[in-house]
């Protein structure tokens, strides 16, 4: 999958800007923005439900719309609707019929997708008989009857307890392991973190950061210092050597107060301890932190609102 500085516009509403994005095969690929920022929008160019303005993309090697490539790509949409008259298994054979599978093809993909899901129990239920965490294991079978080679989940996992969201980790690890590119979009980031390859972050209609996962958190590490007292000779202490990476927390009634400092590499802890012991304080802490992709996205959202 690939687009080119895709461009939606309604009226002088501009959704989506330019945006440019590459999903290779194999490939678990995080799309990430806050509420309005163009997400949506974009998935529905992605398979053909809205036209661009102006940009263009290919979707497996075909342009965006082409029904030959839509039969290829799964799609769970995040407001999905079901018929919950029928009953799963009907319901699977009614969306294989929409992709083309032969009748005669059906029962066995139909009984693949629901264990893949964990319902294969539930293939003569109806589905007005699902809780919500259920439909959404049916949804994502859907959009896997068809054995797609690009997958598009939006919120796949928004409704599920955590046995839930780890069995669809571990089913999005086993597609990408066969060679299929899963495309992600999920405000669960720590979801997100836990799969995927690499990730863009947009907001406002436009990508404001995008690479591997691992190179957008690595090589910022902090350390949370929890201590008491903190006189001003101790914080420019602590302060000419490590940078105040956020205000300082005052504590309770005990005095303790909590900061982050910006450090190298975890050899700067047994310096900051040596430091607040000199200074007299007593240390209830010392973790070190890691960046997370919360963290960015925080990061890079709130210093664009600003």
């Amino acid at each position: 999958m690939q687009t080119v500085a895709l461009r939606k516009e309604y009226g002088r509403k501009v959704a989506v800007a330019g945006l440019s994005l590459q999903v290779p095969p194999g490939e678990v690929f995080g799309f990430l923005g806050p509420n309005g920022a163009g997400k949506s929008t974009t998935v529905k160019m992605l398979v053909g439900l809205v036209r661009p303005t102006s940009g263009h993309g290919t979707l497996l090697g075909r342009p965006l719309g082409d029904p030959q490539a839509r039969r290829r790509v799964g799609f769970l949409p995040e407001l999905f609707q079901f018929h919950d008259w029928l009953r799963a298994e009907e319901f699977l054979d009614f969306h294989a019929s929409l992709y083309g599978i032969p009748r005669a093809q059906r029962p066995s993909r139909i009984a693949d997708a629901l264990a893949m899901v964990g319902l294969e129990a539930r293939a003569h239920d109806p589905l007005r008989t699902f809780s919500k965490g259920m439909l959404q294991r049916i949804g994502i079978a859907q959009a896997l009857i068809a054995d797609p080679e690009l997958v598009i989940l939006d919120e796949p996992t928004s409704a599920l307890d955590p046995i839930g969201r780890r069995e669809v980790r571990d089913l999005i690890r086993r597609l990408r392991a066969k060679g299929t590119a899963v495309f992600l979009n999920s405000h669960l980031l720590s979801e997100v973190e836990l799969v995927c390859d690499r990730v863009a972050i947009v907001d406002r209609g436009v990508v404001v950061r995008q690479g591997p996962l691992h190179e957008l958190i690595a090589g910022t590490l902090e350390a949370e210092v929890r201590l008491s007292p903190l006189d001003e000779a101790l914080l420019a202490a602590l302060r000419a050597r490590w940078p105040l990476v956020m205000p300082v927390q005052p504590g309770g009634q005990d005095g303790v107060v909590t900061l982050r400092l910006a450090i190298e590499d975890e050899s700067a802890l047994p310096a900051i301890a040596d430091l607040a012991f000199r200074h007299g304080a007593r240390l209830y802490a010392l973790v070190p932190r890691h960046l997370t992709l919360e963290d960015l996205f925080v990061q890079l959202v709130e210093s664009r609102e600003r």
